[in-house]
């Protein structure tokens, strides 16, 4: 555990509990024994995602891959490489039934991983209502295609909110859960794979290679999905010239790792994370990338952060954005959610709700450019709607 690479402080209690297998700001270290969490009341209040802000419905499916060229990494045992993916997509309505956040189980093992069991009901987690819909036709036309990969331990559902909302504006989105990485993610056939790779995680090199597995894994939905092989029908809707690629935490250095094996991803966005590879984001050949984390930990000047050496490497468009206030969470579903529940930590200045906007506004900017060819002025300078979000140019010199 690295104290310098975040604050002890989080945003919430649902974080609190989260953020201690991070020890960092992007650290995929393990921690040790779970913590007590801090004794609160809980509200009893139900949970609901963001609204979405784009003109289409939501449609949702999930898909489970095999990868049946590689072996399981963490359990060779269990044969192939197995991957679950949730896909957001424009729909042509909002006509049916409400996809689930999580299961039960998956709600239950997320909060007791961190002390939580009995603060907060699993239900309520797992009940919390989310704006995609299941069974529902996608709407007509072929959009752009963005995968995105959940920090080291976190279920692929801790970014449904920048999913749907990317979704609800004529994206394809795919959330990737990458088997044995987060502390419980339930396969086909009622199968709970537990966080494997959290007990043998830990040095440098170790990170390095999770980051290294990754970009095979999002590669290779890529293919499924452009393909059609496990697209459960979605490839037509999707434009394979336009693939975008973000995640948070380790899997914002996925992303970076992804885009320099594989030509086919033309931008990629990193929240609040490190490359843990080196020389850190080389590779990219030019394509643009945006890092934007908290401001605490990924600011320049920083020992404990790779950031400015990735900076130096990139050679394409690029930002480097840092947020005032925020925490490593802040770019997840988390604080909002909790914020909800009358949990949040008044410790952390920036509110679950005000990470959301930030969060929404700036990714969805990145895409729009560089995937669609709109012009946002957001990504050009200070903002006066986000005084919080600081525009960083080391070195000074034109941006591209």
């Amino acid at each position: 555990m690295n104290p310098r690479r975040r604050r002890v402080a989080v945003a919430t209690l649902l974080t609190f509990a989260l953020s201690v297998p991070l020890s960092g700001a992007a650290s995929a270290v393990p921690a040790g024994p779970a913590r007590s969490a801090p004794q609160a009341t809980y509200s009893g209040s139900r949970l609901e995602l963001p609204p979405l802000t784009g003109p289409y419905p939501v449609g949702r499916r999930t898909l489970h891959m095999v990868d049946r060229s590689r072996v399981d990494p963490w359990v060779p045992a269990s044969g192939n490489r197995e991957l679950m993916v949730t896909v957001s997509y424009p729909a042509r309505s909002a006509s049916g039934p409400s996809a689930a956040y999580m299961t039960d189980e998956e709600a239950r093992l997320l909060l007791e991983a961190r002390g939580l069991g009995g603060v907060v009901p699993q239900a309520t987690v797992a009940g919390a209502l989310t704006h995609a819909h299941v069974g529902v036709r996608p709407a007509p036309g072929r959009f752009p295609l963005v995968l995105l990969s959940p920090g080291f331990s976190m279920p692929r559902a801790t970014l449904t909110s920048v999913a749907e909302d990317l979704a609800s504006r004529g994206y394809v989105v795919a959330l990737v859960d990458h088997a044995y990485e987060s502390v419980g993610t339930v396969f086909p056939g009622g199968r709970m794979l537990p966080c494997v790779a959290c007990e043998r995680v830990g040095t440098r090199e170790e990170q390095a290679a999770v980051v290294a597995g990754r970009a095979e894994d999002l590669s290779f939905v890529i293919s499924e999905l452009t393909q059609g092989g496990g697209a459960g029908g979605l490839s037509r809707v999707i434009d394979p010239s336009r693939i975008g690629i973000g995640g948070h935490s380790i899997g914002g250095a996925a992303a970076a790792a992804t885009m320099a094996a594989d030509r086919r991803v033309r931008a990629g966005a990193d929240l609040d994370g490190d490359f843990f590879v080196q020389p850190a984001a080389t590779g990219l050949g030019g394509r643009p990338f945006m890092m934007i984390g908290a401001a605490s930990t990924h600011s320049p000047g920083d020992p404990t952060s790779d950031w400015s050496g990735a900076w130096d490497h990139l050679n394409g468009w690029k930002r480097w954005l840092t947020v005032d206030g925020a925490e490593h969470f802040s770019f997840t579903d988390l604080p909002y959610l909790a914020g909800q529940l009358g949990l949040s930590d008044p410790s952390v200045p920036l509110s679950g709700e005000r990470g959301w906007r930030i969060t929404r506004d700036y990714v969805s900017a990145f895409f729009d450019l560089h995937l669609r060819g709109m012009a946002q002025p957001l990504l050009d300078g200070p903002a006066a709607a986000y005084p919080e979000v600081v525009l960083q140019q080391p070195g000074g010199g034109p941006r591209l």
